[in-house]
């Protein structure tokens, strides 16, 4: 088996960096990419926020937040862990997280899938991500126990 790309989905929990390690060991024997995806939340419309009349910017807002810190602890687990791995990309989506990771999966042709069993600190329950990954993806997922 060969291994040129590794996909580590994140929600930037203490739960979901308990998988780094694996991921770091891999890259490190393999030589390999390291992908660290995190998904934003898709904000439902339901009218103006904040009693502000124009919720279309609300929206943006939020998004905007959520995406400058998402990306300032992707930048800080980066320093952190990842050091030792010339070859890493950070990419960050909007939407339903499994959908999302199993996309990247094929789009990027990722062979194989490296995360937490569950996070803890996210907007999304990941057990039941990680369940729909290991049930559904093309590639072989490590699913790192978090306990």
């Amino acid at each position: 088996m060969e291994i040129k790309k590794i996909l580590w989905p994140t929600d930037l929990s203490e739960n979901a960096v308990r998988a780094m390690p694996y991921v770091v060991s891999t890259a490190e024997k393999y030589q390999a990419e390291i992908h660290i995806l995190y998904v934003l939340k898709e904000y439902v419309e339901f009218g103006a926020a904040y009693g502000d009349t124009d919720p279309e910017a609300d929206y943006e807002r939020m998004r905007q937040w959520e995406r400058e810190t998402a990306e300032n602890r992707l930048n800080e687990l980066c320093d952190k862990f990842l050091k030792s791995c010339p070859l890493f990309f950070r990419h960050i989506a909007v939407g339903d997280p499994a959908k999302k990771i199993l996309e990247f999966v094929k789009k990027e042709d990722v062979d194989i899938v490296i995360m937490a069993s569950q996070g803890t600190e996210s907007h999304f329950h990941f057990g039941i991500v990680a369940d729909r990954v290991l049930k559904c993806s093309t590639v072989p997922v490590l699913m790192v126990p978090t306990q």
